[in-house]
């Protein structure tokens, strides 16, 4: 399916062409009540990017996130979805260095360890599911190409005590029901993960790690939704 994306469309288009940087999402569903609960925190206003909108945790891809050996390593369907139709050489390494840097990210932001005790632990990410991946068009002043995964936020090993307060890369971290995140200032591209999840979280469970992966990106003046797996 092709369209122009509510989002971007009137969008400034710049000029110079950005390639999109790698990026890591972590959807963090919290299960241990009668209503599925997610992590969300409130991008600050001085962010160029998306400033004052409510977002998972996650962030860029570093060298480093891909030379982590994990104690565990992904599932191979998440692997398998993440190289297929990667940028440049498929990598395995770097397909995990995806994952890593969502976990990572999640520690930087939020004070939360996932699939380890101690941040200097290697991580566990076998229960990563590869959910989403989106690219941000060509011609805008930022651009990433940004994997979504999901997890049970029971692979957090300090669920209720985080270690730090992120430092404030996200303001006022909440777990909070679909319910409640429907009032909040969300990305469009945020909205759209959090529908594809409902189904799953109505029915009680998570999506399995072979799901078919949405990917979603422009096509000269179209935005495609495709899927992987």
């Amino acid at each position: 399916m092709s369209y122009d994306h509510p989002e971007f469309a009137g969008s400034v288009i710049h000029k110079k062409v950005l390639r999109p940087k790698d990026s890591a999402t972590l959807i963090l569903v919290r299960r241990d009540s009668a209503t599925p609960r997610i992590l969300m925190g409130q991008r600050s206003g001085g962010h160029a990017f998306m400033p004052n909108k409510y977002v998972f945790p996650g962030g860029r891809l570093d060298a480093a996130d891909s030379r982590v050996k994990p104690a565990r390593d992904l599932h191979p369907a998440t692997l398998a979805k993440l190289m297929s139709r990667m940028r440049g050489k498929p990598s395995a390494s770097r397909a995990r260095g995806l994952a890593h840097a969502a976990v990572r990210e999640t520690w930087e932001e939020t004070g939360l360890l996932f699939g380890r005790k101690a941040v200097e632990d290697a991580p566990d990410l076998s229960p990563l599911t590869l959910f989403m991946r989106a690219i941000t068009p060509p011609g805008r002043t930022r651009r990433y190409d940004s994997r979504f995964f999901v997890a049970d936020a029971e692979g957090l090993t300090n669920l209720d005590q985080p270690h730090h307060d992120g430092g404030g890369e996200l303001l006022t971290l909440s777990w909070l029901t679909l319910d409640d995140i429907a009032g909040l200032d969300l990305p469009l591209i945020t909205i759209d993960a959090l529908a594809r999840l409902k189904p799953f979280l109505d029915k009680g469970h998570l999506p399995a790690c072979d799901c078919p992966a949405s990917f979603q990106y422009y096509r000269g003046k179209s935005w495609v939704e495709d899927v992987i797996g």
